[in-house]
């Protein structure tokens, strides 16, 4: 799957892109919209806050560095077990576990409270009163999805694409 970014002017041109894509089997749960704050979306589909959030990178940078601290930590523990302690190579799998939990946990609260990194280059239109329409569809459907919305909004372009999205969001 491919995330596809298209800025459009208004929610006329945004509801009359939605129902293009519905009609092309793009599922409502892969469509979704960003506006600023008092333009109603009335029925279109919008961004959760793990996709206006920097939660999902936060996660993964948080996961990683917990797991590498942890397993730092196991190996230290291993080299000087605690007194009365025989510790085997399972303590580092259980250390770099346990870091790696907790650097998810961690990170996540954090990173919920954070404007998204990757939104951010669409800030300025957004601000200004375009709408950001987010879809995830196959790599193989690109062209024919940005066909389709240019038929619409002739100047719409893909503002971007990011190479391959999370299952979980």
């Amino acid at each position: 799957m491919r995330r596809l970014y298209f800025l459009v002017p208004d929610v006329e041109t945004a509801r009359a892109i939605h129902n293009k894509l519905l009609l092309a089997r793009i599922g409502e749960e892969h469509i979704h919209v960003i506006a600023r704050a008092g333009i109603p979306l009335e029925d279109l589909p919008e961004a959760t806050l793990a996709q206006q959030s920097d939660l999902i990178p936060a996660l993964e940078r948080g996961t990683a560095a917990g797991g590498v601290t942890g397993m730092i930590a196991g190996i230290v523990v291993l080299a000087f077990p605690p007194a009365g302690f025989a510790l085997g190579g399972a303590a580092i799998l259980a250390f770099g576990l346990a870091g790696a939990g907790f650097g998810a946990l961690m990170s996540t609260m954090v990173g919920i409270g954070l404007p998204s990194s990757r939104l951010k280059k669409y800030s300025d239109s957004i601000d200004k009163g375009e709408l950001l329409m987010m879809v995830d569809i196959p790599k193989d459907r690109i062209v024919e999805i940005d066909t389709l919305v240019k038929q619409h909004h002739p100047d719409a372009e893909i503002a971007g694409t990011e190479p391959h999205i999370p299952a979980f969001p």
